[in-house]
């Protein structure tokens, strides 16, 4: 085995690390806005803001998740393959949830009924909260072990998946995802949409901070209980807490974009800690050390990662810099004035100003 193969390995690991966590930060508002439709929502307008807010991302952001699928799939196929037997039904749950959340974001405007929209609005919670949860708990089980044996096959059941450190950690990206949602919406929308977001934000920081706290010393706890040689103890989860210190001032301050800025990095900074901890293993065996998959063990050829690593570099920065122009073209806010305004003043102020002759 060629330390060159073993580098790309790791690189490898590390882009898909990167790709979750570019997941997690982008859907992780969405997630929250879907979560938080009934509280900040008082009229069929109200939940029309709310919509229109995530409209023109969501669809692109679930883009993150496909690349990161197929990056698992080409560069670690043993792991896709140990993974995906193993938490199947989890899986599915999740990819029903976010197939009947898509499906409610288009037909939900498609008749004028009040119960019509209900039923689509209650989908869109829904499609948000399972993913949200279930998230945190298939990385926590990836990190804390699973039934695996000596032929890399998973032997445990769906309630070997349910561990209390897996559940709690579905508990810390639900509030995560929560709090990022609703700092969303209260820079991304106009009164009173923004008030009652802004008030639900302040309300959810505190205990957001307690629980992330929570799950960073457990996972600490289980680094060290393990004699784990991964980077847990560095200052990674200390800059998780200390975003979301932020984001409690910064709240108070009505500084909502730095606030939206420190919910994401809280984000990123808890699930890099899980990657970090997981090094250079891709999936633990909770049935023998012996039996964990690492990104030896479990990767592609050489030849397959080195194809790989090409692609990703001629086509990964046209799609950063696709998605960035996506969010700088919808940066406004979103206002239930644009509902009811004529098409006439709507088409006149979307086109360009007239110029002065100079």
């Amino acid at each position: 085995m060629t330390p060159a193969w073993e580098g790309l390995n790791t690189v490898w690991f590390a882009l898909i690390a990167i790709l979750w966590i570019g997941y997690f930060f982008l859907e992780g508002f969405d997630f929250g806005v879907g979560m938080l439709f009934p509280l900040v929502s008082r009229s069929d307008d109200d939940r029309r803001v709310a919509v229109r807010s995530i409209g023109p991302f969501w669809d692109g952001n679930e883009v993150w998740l496909l690349t990161a699928g197929g990056a698992t799939f080409a560069a670690f196929p043993v792991w896709y393959a140990t993974l995906f037997s193993g938490f199947y039904l989890a899986l599915f749950v999740i990819l029903l949830a976010l197939i009947v959340r898509g499906v409610a974001f288009e037909f939900r405007h498609q008749r004028d009924s009040v119960r019509w929209h209900r039923w689509w609005d209650r989908a869109i919670v829904v499609g948000s909260f399972l993913p949200a949860l279930l998230w945190g708990v298939a990385f926590s089980d990836i990190l804390h072990g699973v039934p695996i044996n000596g032929h890399q096959e998973f032997t445990g059941s769906f309630f070997d998946l349910l561990q209390p450190y897996a559940l709690y950690g579905g508990i810390t990206t639900l509030s995560l995802f929560a709090l990022h949602g609703a700092v969303f919406l209260s820079l991304k929308t106009a009164d009173p949409v923004s008030a009652r977001a802004h008030a639900l934000a302040i309300r959810l920081a505190t205990p957001t901070l307690a629980i992330v706290f929570g799950f960073l010393t457990w996972t600490y706890l289980n680094a060290t209980a393990a004699n784990n040689t991964g980077i847990v103890p560095s200052f990674v989860p200390f800059a998780a807490l200390a975003a979301l210190v932020g984001v409690v001032a910064l709240l108070q301050m009505r500084h909502l974009l730095f606030a939206f800025v420190l919910t994401g990095t809280a984000i990123a900074c808890t699930v890099l800690t899980i990657f970090l901890n997981l090094y250079p293993r891709v999936l633990v065996s909770s049935t023998n050390a012996a039996f964990d998959l690492n990104v030896l063990n479990a990767a592609s050829s050489q030849y397959t990662l080195t194809v790989m690593t090409i692609v990703a570099c001629i086509f990964t920065p046209i799609v950063l810099l696709y998605q960035a122009w996506t969010y700088w073209v919808f940066r406004q806010r979103v206002s239930s004035e644009e509902f009811h305004m004529p098409s006439v003043v709507l088409a006149a102020s979307s086109s360009p100003a007239p110029s002065d002759g100079k």
